[in-house]
This record gives structure tokens, sequence and C-alpha cells, in this order.
């Protein structure tokens, strides 16, 4: 079956919250220049040490974000859903891709060059202000992450990921399972440990009727006790 086109409609409807601060000509000199990619499941988007030269907006799909650690052990710092914007604020920076991004599942990515946006950025002080709080947000999640991760014991860790995955990417239609199918690596990644303590950790989890467990499925039962382990941490 082939794929579905994406209609230039339905990318400004996505991305509305951006283009609806610009002129006509700013939506015009845009149209012309982004592009609509596709990524298959694991599929880098981009890589650490890249040079950076587009604003990325996920579509459709689920995007990681991480960092290759000692030991081809890498740490996932940000999960990205539809419609979120990323891969810029290296470019921002003047610096080089200090993280990676790969999709965790079949993705579709809007790809705006910078050199267009920095355009846009120089007559246009309301995107300047969105990046701004685009930006801002991003980092808040990104501290409140780094000290989840560091100071949490184990099952303090993996109970947060369990309900920041639920919040991020939602439930299923049953009302609890969570909205995303990862590794048991990828769950470890996100967490801030081995892969046999993600599994261990799990399996408690499981026996204490928590949660159930259906493969990579990931059924929350008891979201207040995850919510106490989580404080507890």
């Amino acid at each position: 079956m082939a794929k579905k086109e994406i209609t230039q409609a339905e990318i400004t409807a996505a991305i509305a919250d951006m283009w609806e601060l610009l002129t006509d000509e700013q939506r015009a000199l845009t149209a012309e220049h982004l592009e609509v990619k596709r990524y298959k499941k694991n599929q880098v988007i981009y890589a650490e040490g890249e040079t950076p030269n587009h604003l990325l907006c996920l579509l459709e799909g689920k995007v990681k974000i991480y960092r290759e650690g000692v030991g081809g052990r890498s740490q996932i710092m940000r999960v990205i859903k539809p419609v979120e914007y990323f891969g810029y604020r290296a470019y921002f920076a003047e610096e080089s891709f200090v993280t990676a991004a790969a999709a965790f599942e079949a993705s579709i990515v809007c790809a705006i060059p910078m050199n267009i946006i920095t355009q846009l950025l120089e007559t246009n002080n309301k995107l300047g202000m969105f990046f701004i709080k685009q930006l801002s947000i991003d980092l808040g999640l990104s501290d409140e992450r780094t000290v989840n991760l560091t100071q949490k014991h184990i099952r303090g860790r993996l109970a947060e990921s369990l309900l920041f995955l639920k919040e991020t990417y939602g439930l299923e239609e049953d009302g609890a399972t969570i909205s995303i199918f990862l590794s048991r690596e990828d769950l470890a990644n996100l967490s801030n440990m081995t892969t046999s303590n993600a599994i261990r950790t799990l399996s408690i989890f499981a026996s204490e009727k928590l949660i159930a467990i259906d493969g990579r499925k990931i059924k929350i039962i008891n979201e207040e006790e995850l919510k106490k382990i989580s404080r507890i941490g």
C-alpha cells in the first residue's frame, strides 16, 4: 500500500502554533523550503557531533533524544511527541549536536532550514518569544529529569519513568495501558539504570500489582502507589 502523502494544509494545521505567528509572506517563504521526512523504527534522525541545520517538528510517531555513554550504554534525555519542536538548540548555541535523536517507531518529521528560521526571527518578535518559551519549557523539564534520575533510588526512578511516559504519550483505549511499547533497554536508558535492573524492578512492580506486563505493553494498575514510590525516591 502506498504511503499517504501529507498535504500542505495538514502540515500547517499541525504547526499552527508557529504558523499563525507568521505573515503571509513569511508563510510562503517557509512553505517553499520545508521538507517532510519519514523515518523507520529505530532510524537515527541526527547524530552526536553533526552540524544542526534544521528546525524539526514531529508530526507523527515518537522520538527519543539521547546521549551515548560509557560502554555503549545510552541515556535517554527527552522523549518527543507530536507536535513538538526539536533539533534547534545547538544551532542557536553555535555548536554541534551534543545529543542524538532516533525514532521509537515509524515517524514523520517536518524540517525547516535554520537559515530560514533565522531570517524570520530578524523581523518577527512574536516568533522569537515563541522559541524562547519552547526552550524555557524544555530546560525546565530537563532540570527536573536530571534531579529525578540522579537523586532517586531504582524503584523511584522506574516509577517516575512510567508516570513520565504516561503523561507524555497517554493511555490506550482501555485507560490503563501506556501508549508506547518500549524495549527493556530503552526503558532502562530512560530510567538511568542497567537493563537487568529495569527488568527486575518491573517484575517486582508486577508482583506487587502496581502494573501488568504483556510483552512490551505496560498497564498501570495502581497509579497512586507509583506516584508515592516516585515521590519517596
